[in-house]
């Protein structure tokens, strides 16, 4: 989904050492943003962490992913963004990984499943990773978000994220 709001509020989980922001699960050689949005290369937006394990659980990142989304059953879409590069996803890069991914789409099906719509995050192992260019890097941090103001990345920070104003 999209990389900007994730971003930050990874970087705001005490834990998480570093995050990059960048395009995955498709199949062009180090795609540019523009052609990732032109639908072409099957890339979606993604963040890869550094974390300590011993601070913070790959359950915790999962439960977090979820809250950011916000409603996991809209297909290529996250908030008001639309295409295939926003699909959701965890991708694994352990069997360990996959077992708490897994399990963190079961948790969130079932709180999906009274309303009678499937989950459609992705759970896949984790493809190639290509970095988004510098200015999506802390993108949000940075004051580059529609409010035109930058946005704490303090560890704990209780901040609204705003993308879009």
């Amino acid at each position: 989904g999209c990389f900007w709001g994730l971003e930050l509020a990874y970087q705001r989980t005490p834990g998480v050492l570093c995050t990059c922001t960048g395009y995955t699960q498709g199949d062009a050689t180090s795609p540019s943003y523009a052609e990732v949005c032109s639908e072409a290369t099957g890339h979606t937006e993604a963040v890869l962490l550094l974390y300590d394990h011993s601070l913070v659980s790959y359950a915790a990142l999962a439960e977090l992913l979820f809250d950011r989304i916000g409603d996991p059953t809209m297909l290529h879409r996250v908030g008001r963004d639309r295409g295939p590069q926003y699909r959701t996803g965890m991708y694994f890069h352990s069997e360990a990984q996959e077992a708490e991914a897994r399990l963190a789409f079961e948790r969130e099906a079932s709180g999906w499943k009274s309303s009678g719509r499937p989950v459609v995050t992705e759970v896949r192992p984790a493809g190639i990773f290509w970095p988004a260019e510098e200015e999506h890097q802390r993108f949000l941090e940075k004051g580059n978000g529609r409010s035109g103001k930058p946005q704490s990345a303090e560890k704990g920070t209780g901040e609204e994220i705003r993308c879009y104003g």
